[in-house]
């Protein structure tokens, strides 16, 4: 039996794995992006509203039993986390850049529509900018 001859990839396939690959990363981190700035129900926190919990967990941490003990130290390393946040802000529009580059192309490739994008929290606004446009059917 005469052995099999592997196949090959051209360097068009290649580039347009790449490319592919590309497209998912910039969708997919614009998409957390987006849910990370995504306006939370309640009463908005404050960095200093933060610091005030942080003063009142360190206060109940010297006499707290072990089990709560354990909770206040999550909850601390929680809203320093937290802080942190508000301290170094997300650049959605640097995000949303790359996004407008790659949109049209990756939802032509994989069949993702206007509305579907919307449902995924999209301003209608970037998907006009992308050229994604909005068809009636």
């Amino acid at each position: 039996m005469a052995p099999r001859m592997q196949a090959t990839m051209t360097d068009a396939h290649k580039r347009a794995l790449a490319a592919g690959r590309e497209q998912s990363r910039i969708v997919r981190e614009y998409l957390e992006v987006l849910e990370e700035v995504k306006p939370r129900r309640g009463r908005r926190r404050t960095p200093e509203s933060i610091r005030k919990r942080l003063d009142v967990v360190e206060q109940q941490l010297a006499d707290a039993p072990v089990i709560q003990r354990l909770q206040l130290l999550q909850e601390r390393r929680d809203l320093e986390a937290e802080l942190e946040e508000f301290e170094e802000p997300i650049d959605v529009a640097a995000y949303e850049k790359d996004f407008t580059r790659v949109a049209k192309a990756y939802s032509n490739a994989k069949g993702i529509s206007y509305s579907t994008w919307r449902e995924m929290g999209v301003p209608a606004d970037v998907l006009r900018k992308a050229g994604i446009e909005r068809r009636m059917s």
